[in-house]
Formats: C-alpha cells, sequence, structure tokens
C-alpha cells in the first residue's frame, strides 16, 4: 500500500505521516506542490492520494484514475473543492478530514473577544507609541447576546465553551440538538441576525449557503454587531459586508476565511503583489480582523487530520469501509 501527499508542509504533517506509516504499515512520498496535470504523474503507483483545499476538477481526477488512483482524501472537513461528481463517475472513492472541534472553538471566541475589546486598533496604535484610549473601548462578552449559525460539531462546541462567559445564546440550524436546548434558544436565522450583538457562523460551505449572510442579512443585524467567520468564506458576500462596514452599520468583523482565498493561504506571498481586492479592503479596515485561515491550526488538529486521511486510504485500499467517506 503506497499514499503519495500533495502540498504537504514538512514542518508539520510531514513528521505525522512518517509515524503513521511506520505504525499502519504503509509506504509514502510526498511533495510539497499542489497537484497539477504536469505533476500528476508523482503519484503513479500510489493506491492513493492525499491533498488539501485545492481544486480538483474532471480533467485532474480522470488524469489520476488513468494513473492507478482509486482514493483520493483531503486534510480538510469541506471537501467543496472537488468535483465530486466527477469522482464518483470515476470510481475514485474520496474522505475527507475528521478532528476535534476545540480547536475551531477556542479559536472562533478568541476572535470575539479581539473583536469586541479593539485589539487591532490598540495594537496597531501601540505599536506607535500612541497609547490614548479614545475609540478603543470595548464591551464584555458576558453583556452580549451571541448568536451562532450552524449547531454542527464545532458550532455545539462554541456553544458549550461560552457557557463559562455567562451570555445569552441564540442558535440556528436547520436540525436543532435536543443536548444544546438547555444552553441555547433555537430561532430562526432572521431572529437570530435582529438579536444579536455577536454573530458566529458555523455552516458548510455548501452551494445552498452560498452568501447566505448578504446584504438583506446584514441590514437585519443589530446596529454595531460584531459578525465572526471561522467556517467558509463562500458564506459572506464579501461587497455587502464591506458596505455594511464602510457605512458604519456593523461594529466590526473578524473573519478567519474569506471568498477567493485560493492561492494564498498556506502560503509565503510577502514579495507578490496579490490579486485579492477584498482582502486588501477588508485588511485595511481598523475594525476588521483577518487571519489566515487558521482556526483549526493546533497539534490535535494537525494530527487528527492526517491519521483520518490515512486511515480513510487505507480502508480504500482494502475496500472496506470508513467513516470518513464523502457520501
Amino acid at each position: 500500500m503506497k499514499i503519495f501527499a500533495y502540498a504537504l508542509r514538512p514542518y508539520d504533517e510531514l513528521p505525522c505521516l512518517d509515524a503513521l506509516s511506520r505504525e499502519l504499515v504503509f509506504d509514502y512520498d510526498w511533495t510539497p506542490d499542489y497537484p497539477t496535470l504536469e505533476n500528476a504523474g508523482l503519484a503513479a503507483g500510489a493506491d492513493g492520494i492525499c491533498i488539501i483545499t485545492n481544486p480538483m476538477s474532471r480533467e485532474l481526477l480522470t488524469r489520476y484514475r488513468d494513473l492507478g488512483t482509486r482514493g483520493l482524501a483531503t486534510r480538510s472537513i469541506g471537501y467543496e473543492h472537488i468535483d465530486m461528481t466527477a469522482a464518483r463517475d470515476l470510481g475514485i472513492r474520496v474522505a475527507h478530514a475528521a478532528y476535534p472541534p476545540e480547536g475551531v472553538a477556542d479559536f472562533t471566541i478568541m476572535l470575539m473577544l479581539m473583536a469586541l475589546r479593539k485589539v487591532k486598533l490598540f495594537m496597531a496604535h501601540a505599536s506607535v507609541q500612541n497609547f490614548d484610549l479614545e475609540g478603543k473601548i470595548g464591551r464584555d462578552l458576558s453583556s452580549c447576546t451571541v448568536g451562532v449559525v450552524g449547531t454542527g460539531a464545532i458550532g455545539a462546541c462554541v456553544v458549550h465553551h461560552l457557557q463559562g462567559f455567562g451570555c445569552r445564546i441564540l442558535a440556528s440550524d436547520p436540525v436543532e440538538k435536543d443536548e444544546l436546548r438547555d444552553l441555547a434558544t433555537y430561532v430562526s436565522l432572521s431572529e437570530l441576525l435582529a438579536s444579536s450583538d455577536v454573530v458566529t457562523l458555523h455552516a458548510p460551505g455548501l452551494p445552498e449557503n452560498h452568501h447566505m449572510i448578504g446584504a438583506e442579512e446584514l441590514a437585519a443585524m443589530r446596529h454595531g454587531a460584531i459578525l465572526v467567520n471561522a467556517a467558509r468564506g463562500s458564506l459572506v458576500d464579501t461587497e455587502a459586508l464591506l458596505d455594511a462596514l464602510e457605512s458604519g452599520h456593523l461594529g466590526g468583523a473578524a473573519l478567519d476565511t474569506i471568498e477567493h482565498e485560493q492561492n494564498l493561504y498556506y502560503l509565503n506571498r510577502s514579495l507578490d503583489v496579490l490579486p485579492n481586492r477584498d482582502r486588501a479592503a477588508l485588511s485595511a479596515l481598523p475594525n476588521v480582523i483577518v487571519s489566515p485561515h487558521m482556526a483549526f491550526y493546533t497539534e490535535e488538529d494537525v494530527h487528527d487530520m492526517v491519521r483520518s486521511n490515512v486511515e480513510a486510504l487505507l480502508a480504500f485500499a482494502a475496500g472496506v469501509e470508513t467513516p470518513f467517506e464523502v457520501r
């Protein structure tokens, strides 16, 4: 059994993969480069390939099928970057990653606190020795109503972790969880937006959720409210968000993921002129935090992402079921 890993980071993912190869007994090879038609041949002889959030088109999948690939695993929970229809047509089984929700949940609450306390603004001022207080007064999270959009594993974890802050919690999800009913009040999305001081998004990046927060939804939010997104950039209409921020209607935003972030993360682009004006516009605002899609980035989560991919590819090679397969 051989696995070929693309876009593998040598400083954190490679040690995990190497240790797993000895524990679970398989061969592997890897490259730091993303998969392309030009480098697809690197995976020749591999039973399965492991990728991250790079687009996998029908053309690219066909190339890997012709090379003998029968399994594909992505080191991410989301799999919208993979043409699933093509994968099924070509007989390639697809898996996604699983990891504990605590890392993203903790990061989400950190973003809430940073936005409410205007950390970006006062740290920028402090760096030029401006230590005055004008315009820097914040809010206590405990005084806020927090709206959690999406109560899957991560959203539910956010609800649990917020209990210690004493804030009122609203939740919205097509599937309500009985175990959260004593911790949060389920309401419609429109009621949540109108009633929350902080709105945090944890919905999947499915086509039906594209721009679920647009101009109409932003206008429905409370004046001065904070929007947090540590889920998927496609959930928010960036142009509408900029309008809501520039008008002063929103009090701020804390975004770990934005639209059109492909080919930015996780690369060193410090010498490049980036073709992403939305990111530049958002980053320029003193009340907007834009972090580089790293809410997941903890030792525990990275290890589990690699392990779940490996276990799935081993299961595919053996022709058995795996809980990590995308159905």
